[in-house]
């Protein structure tokens, strides 16, 4: 086992994280796992014993991305549709899994979608706000059960460091008062994946569930797809490192997910493999924004994020 005064840091790999690890028996389940992150993320998993539930809008995409990894498909780990743009599709996902399946001891929201152009997810959401937060807002809520069967369990929900540029705004989450950025949506989408992390570890926490918000690092993956070649290279000026390795990239979620204390991580934003310092700086390069880990902000967010689906989770 992977010893607990292991130190990772910006450079570590999944697998560096994991060294030593027997994952036999543990049930995880990631969402986007046709490409980048997610798929490092199941193969990571899967090379140390884990059993694999690999959630993907295409899972004909997926299929091929963890093949060409060697992970065996079909062996420990399956592959399920799931449209996170959808409720109804993820509402269908979570039945076939609560049926399937007993028990959950990892869930890694990873699936996300980055600076779009402005749309509407098929419940009328904002692209952004409707398929990073509420699709999987709903998906962990619906098979919460299977987490607490599965306790000591967690539940790794992938923020990022746009969250630094937007709060998020209960008073208009579809941009309808306001006009459309998607920055700007993409920093309020972020923000309410580490809220979300907040108040599900508060709820869930004395029945052995655990919840953190990591950001990975900048990667170059398929989240740059809508992004014009001059904003890349805004980007890669920005940037204070080079951009991480895929490797690297999913070691903070399995750290988070796996390594980690429990108490250490519950309820918090996590980088480069550590617990990320509460900064409000606006030119520091990393830190979280105290807005994205405020208890209040957090029990606003899941009530109204409650009324938007029109489900109610205890």
């Amino acid at each position: 086992m992977t010893t607990p005064d292991a130190v990772f840091g910006a450079q570590s790999t999944a697998e560096d994280v994991l060294a030593g690890t027997d994952l036999t028996g543990t049930v995880a389940l990631v969402t986007g796992t046709s490409a980048g992150i997610g798929v490092e993320t199941v193969r990571t998993l899967a090379a140390h014993g884990a059993t694999v539930v690999a959630a993907a809008r295409d899972t004909g995409k997926a299929h091929g991305a963890l093949g060409a990894v060697g992970v065996d498909v079909g062996g420990a780990v399956t592959i399920e549709e799931v449209d996170l743009a959808s409720l109804a599709s993820v509402r269908a996902f979570t039945d076939r899994i609560a049926a399937t399946h007993d028990r959950l001891n990892l869930l890694v929201a990873n699936a996300g979608v980055m600076a779009c152009p402005e749309g509407r997810t098929t419940d009328g959401f904002e692209t952004q706000f409707g398929t990073n937060h509420l699709g999987h807002f709903v998906l962990v809520n619906r098979l919460v059960p299977l987490l607490v069967a599965g306790a000591p369990s967690r539940v790794v929900c992938l923020s990022s460091t746009g969250h630094r540029g937007s709060d998020v705004d209960l008073d208009d989450p579809n941009f309808e008062l306001t006009p459309y950025e998607p920055w700007a949506a993409y920093g309020r989408a972020k923000t309410a994946n580490a809220l979300f992390a907040v108040e599900l570890d508060r709820r869930l926490r004395d029945q052995g569930v655990r919840a953190a918000a990591v950001h990975p690092g900048g990667i170059d993956t398929e989240l740059f797809r809508h992004l014009a070649p001059e904003m890349l290279a805004r980007i890669a000026a920005l940037r204070d490192r080079s951009p991480k390795t895929v490797a690297q990239g999913a070691a903070t979620t399995v750290w988070a997910g796996v390594v980690a204390d429990a108490d250490a991580v519950g309820g918090r934003y996590c980088e480069d493999c550590a617990v990320a310092e509460v900064n409000d700086d606006p030119r520091a390069p990393s830190g979280v924004r105290p807005y994205a880990v405020d208890p209040d902000n957090a029990a606003a967010l899941w009530a109204r994020s409650e009324e938007l689906v029109g489900e109610r989770f205890a």
